[in-house]
């Protein structure tokens, strides 16, 4: 959804708008100070460290259906509310995995504001502070829209190249020449997946790409589309950036190893590095 019509429906009692900004620790950057500080009028805060499993030892996996739902009726959305989610990072980093988690919780209508809120004020759209009135929703968790891959799919998908496994985290996290952000966990890759890094699906003012290009980033990254494709990233949050990418291509047969990168490399499974095969 673009900013203008986003501006044109606010205050629309059936469009529910939820800031997802989410922020790796060292950034530097608090998402739930920075909402509190400005936000969308009338937005909630989705917060992804807490919309999680809590007795997972992994950051964001997903949470049991009914903590979703008790989390999003909390939020104020309903069964029939159009979702707008957003975030501040300028490149669409977390929003798409609210997007996917409505998806994966079978709520269809749920779109992502292009540019979040940076678009927003860039154009000169309101913005207010503080924490909004919510009235509780009637929101009802239903039958996947996505699907999800464990890593022993993961890999049994690679040894038989039966689904095209892509790693959105950074091109230099991906070969291993760059640390992980999470400590004690090695870089590098799973042997045999891609490499397109979820910030090259945005352009310069963190929209995103037509749709034709994003086929094209796709293609360069070594993507043909006739076979399933499994995103991957650090912890499931930048890997639903290539999912929506996909969506928006129409490309069906995709999934979300949710456990990603920290799993993976926190069971020593195989590790390569350097750079992407062709």
């Amino acid at each position: 959804m673009s900013t203008a019509e986003l501006a044109a429906r606010l205050g629309d009692p059936g469009v529910v708008v939820l800031d997802a900004s989410w922020y790796m620790p060292q950034s530097g950057r608090d998402a739930r100070a920075e909402f509190e500080a400005a936000h969308l009028p009338g937005a909630r805060f989705f917060d992804l460290d807490q919309v999680s499993d809590p007795s997972s030892p992994l950051p964001h996996m997903l949470p049991t259906p009914a903590a979703f739902e008790a989390a999003m009726r909390a939020l104020g959305v309903g069964r029939a509310s159009l979702v707008v989610v957003y975030d501040g990072s300028g490149t669409n980093m977390s929003a798409p995995r609210a997007w996917w988690m409505f998806r994966y919780f079978g709520h269809a209508a749920v779109t992502v504001l292009d540019g979040g809120s940076r678009a927003w004020q860039r154009e000169g759209h309101p913005m207010e502070r503080g924490e909004p009135t919510v009235r509780p929703g009637d929101f009802t968790a239903g039958p996947s829209l996505e699907a999800v891959r464990t890593a022993e799919q993961v890999g049994d998908a690679l040894a038989a190249g039966s689904a095209e496994v892509v790693d959105a985290r950074s091109a230099g996290r991906y070969r291993g020449a760059d640390p992980e952000p999470r400590a004690g966990l090695a870089s590098g890759h799973m042997p045999g997946a891609l490499n397109l890094p979820y910030a090259e699906l945005v352009d310069a003012n963190g929209l995103a790409l037509p749709p034709e290009a994003v086929r094209e980033r796709l293609a360069g990254a070594g993507l043909s589309l006739k076979a399933p494709v499994i995103a991957s990233c650090g912890s499931g949050v930048t890997a639903c950036v290539l999912l929506h990418a996909l969506a928006r291509v129409g490309h069906d047969g995709r999934a979300l190893y949710d456990g990603s990168w920290t799993e993976w490399a926190s069971r020593q499974l195989p590790i390569a590095t350097g750079a992407a095969p062709r």
